[in-house]
């Protein structure tokens, strides 16, 4: 290369490089890339206003708290400027947000409430995150308790759901004294979702579980949905990571979740895809025609294995299997000619149906999903190679 003459591609790999944490560990000069901030850097200049007219939305949720969590390392404090500025659009000085939440995935963005009320002490955040609370007391329930995934979607409960509304709630109760009431809802409803999503056939969950039994996708015996859905369970999987995490140690049921960890982590060691590490959309149709390896559930899977070796959920030899994974995320991960990140093979949203209608998704590029899921695994499995270790969020208020 003649000097002064650096391609795009060249000046892409040079702006890659320099992206690298404070707390990063270089030995023998060489300096390990922080992807996490890569793909924040990235987020920021793709979605300067993190597509604002689209609303108060779980995706947007989602990767936003991953950006927090590289601000609680980096303290690059344009990040918790993106969530702050986000946030505001939605929710108003008296702590108002501007849109009922009438469903699970309406839940999910106010884990950003509680971040912003602690970073800042602001009183709207508290309000609008206690609103948010107090919409639990009315939700509508099956008959065993279990929340309806939302109220357009009657008597229905999805794996996703989880995820959306559970962590949310233990944070909640920590951080206000709300804890009897959060943890046993908490536990209750992941093990309601559990009974009626399990297969033990495979150690799998399927995507969805209808009360009523009047859907097309519905059993008509068990009701459940046909299909195992690779980020459904994901969300499902990262739940019991979080919600262990904030449980008691002497919480009578803490066991119960343990052991859905464990089942899992069988599950998803055995449907591995022995090639790559990585996961396929519909997980345990490996040979399936038309079937792809899917990057937002294969995060969720890695996080989960990782963080169950590392809390002791599961025997160490699990890290072998999240640390392959990891690497098959990696090579879904890479930067263009302008510098920034792209992270593919990510699966649209997805409602229930058959199993051509999972395998047909569309893969995306940069979806939200897969962004947010990513942030989540790296946080936790760059940590020794950037040098640093991570910290459990301490949802008091100090």
């Amino acid at each position: 290369m003649r000097t002064g003459s650096l391609s795009l591609r060249s000046i892409a790999v040079l702006v890659i490089c320099l992206l690298i944490s404070p707390a990063a560990s270089i030995t023998a000069g060489e300096r390990k890339p922080d992807w996490s901030v890569a793909v924040v850097e990235s987020t920021l200049k793709r979605y300067p206003t993190l597509n604002l007219a689209q609303g108060w939305g779980y995706q947007r949720g989602l990767v936003l708290y991953g950006a927090y969590l590289v601000y609680l390392r980096t303290h690059e404090k344009r990040y918790l400027d993106y969530v702050k500025s986000w946030v505001d659009v939605y929710v108003d000085d008296t702590g108002t947000i501007n849109r009922p939440i009438d469903a699970m995935v309406d839940v999910l963005p106010a884990n950003l409430l509680l971040i912003l009320y602690k970073e800042t002490k602001q009183e709207k955040y508290r309000v609008a995150a206690e609103s948010v609370r107090t919409r639990f007391a009315t939700w509508p329930r099956t008959q065993d308790n279990g929340l309806w995934y939302n109220q357009q979607r009657p008597s229905q409960l999805w794996a996703d759901g989880v995820f959306m509304s559970l962590p949310f709630l233990m944070r909640y109760g920590e951080m206000f004294g709300d804890r009897k009431y959060a943890d046993d809802e908490a536990v209750g409803q992941m093990l309601i979702y559990y009974e009626h999503l399990n297969d033990p056939a495979t150690g799998l969950l399927w995507h969805a579980y209808d009360e009523s039994g009047v859907q097309p996708w519905a059993d008509p015996v068990t009701h459940q949905s046909a299909v195992h859905w690779g980020r459904a369970i994901g969300w499902y999987a990262m739940s019991l990571i979080d919600v262990l995490d904030d449980l008691p140690k002497n919480h009578p049921r803490r066991g119960e979740l343990i052991r859905i960890v464990q089942q899992l982590a069988r599950a998803f060691e055995k449907y591995q895809d022995p090639k790559t590490g990585l996961w396929f959309q519909v997980v345990d149709k490996g040979a399936l025609d038309g079937n792809w390896l899917e990057t937002s559930a294969s995060c969720m899977y890695t996080y989960m294995i990782w963080m169950g070796t590392k809390r002791g959920y599961l025997p160490k030899r699990y890290e072998a299997v999240a640390r392959q994974a990891y690497r098959g995320v990696l090579t879904k991960l890479s930067i263009d000619e302008s510098g920034l990140t792209n992270l593919v093979d990510i699966s649209a949203s997805t409602p229930v149906g058959d199993l051509a209608f999972y395998v047909g998704r569309d893969r995306n590029v940069n979806d939200l999903n897969g962004l947010g899921a990513f942030l989540i695994m790296n946080e936790a499995l760059a940590a020794p190679t950037l040098g640093y270790t991570p910290k459990r969020i301490d949802w008091t208020l100090k």
